[in-house]
């Protein structure tokens, strides 16, 4: 592939929820791109349509127009069996750390299963989910162990190695700390850093916090209501975003200093006012 090349591209994608005669349209027109080994955060507020996106991607929801390349090839509308064996260069890490993980097996069985599936033998299975425990900063000896034994950290860590267990170029991170506290929520990013780093894998990061993807993405793309509103520089979105939307989500996000707290809190009220007074002249 060219240097050049975006590794992934969504096109003009749009997605309907509903039936065909009431259809409900959740994504208009997007499209977005992420290189080999970025990091791009996609900010949004409950039901902008970001996770939407997200799951376009995975083919998780149907596209009902428009396009999305991975590696130059189109894989908007893969078969079951394509979409299977494209598992090994697109993953996923979802929200829930505790939902994620089937509580059933062993750490060991969760992490193999992927590699079962793509055909790996026991023996280098074994090797492949202990070096992916390793990376995880758990020892191997956790294979033996069940979910409800780790903490909600661990967990999340665990499933950042499921993901990573095959290799893939691309992980899609769907709100994956936000059901973490403050401190547990550092750890991870910084595992997320340290991973893209070590590997070049790329990651499209879906979150509604602004303080976090300031942290780890490198390019930040703002939805608002099924549109990308504001694409640009992670810094600069996450710190002097453009659009009014943008900057009430900046303006939301919670600061530990309480003076600054409450002009932040001020600053949102007035923003807030001022798009409802945009709207009802509209």
């Amino acid at each position: 592939m060219n240097a050049q090349t975006p590794l992934l591209t969504a096109e003009n994608v749009v997605v309907d929820y509903g039936t065909r005669r009431h259809p409900n349209r959740v994504l208009h027109e997007v499209s977005l791109e992420v290189g080999d080994g970025e990091c791009v955060g996609l900010v949004g507020e409950s039901g902008s349509g970001k996770s939407t996106l997200g799951k376009a991607i995975l083919g998780l929801v149907p596209v009902a127009s428009g396009k999305i390349t991975f590696d130059g090839r189109d894989i908007t509308h893969l078969k079951r069996r394509e979409r299977r064996e494209l598992a090994k260069d697109i993953q996923v890490v979802f929200q829930d750390p505790y939902g994620s993980l089937n509580p059933m097996m062993t750490i060991g069985e969760i992490l193999a299963e992927p590699l079962a599936t793509a055909g790996v033998g026991r023996a280098k299975a074994r090797r492949t989910v202990n070096e992916m425990l390793e990376r995880v900063n758990l020892p191997a000896s956790v294979s033996d162990r069940f979910p409800s034994e780790f903490s909600g950290g661990q967990r999340q860590r665990i499933a950042i190695a499921r993901a990573l267990v095959r290799r893939p170029r691309l992980i899609i991170c769907d709100e994956p700390v936000s059901a973490l506290d403050l401190t547990t929520q550092a750890t991870v990013l910084e595992l997320l850093i340290d991973l893209q780093r070590d590997t070049g894998v790329s990651y499209l990061f879906v979150s509604h916090d602004l303080g976090v993807v300031r942290r780890i993405c490198h390019r930040v793309a703002v939805m608002y209501r099924g549109n990308l509103v504001e694409v640009g520089d992670g810094e600069q979105v996450t710190r002097d975003p453009q659009h009014p939307y943008s900057q009430r989500l900046l303006a939301a996000s919670p600061v530990a200093d309480p003076a600054q707290q409450a002009e932040r809190r001020a600053e949102w009220l007035a923003l807030r006012a001022a798009h409802a007074r945009d709207s009802a002249a509209a």
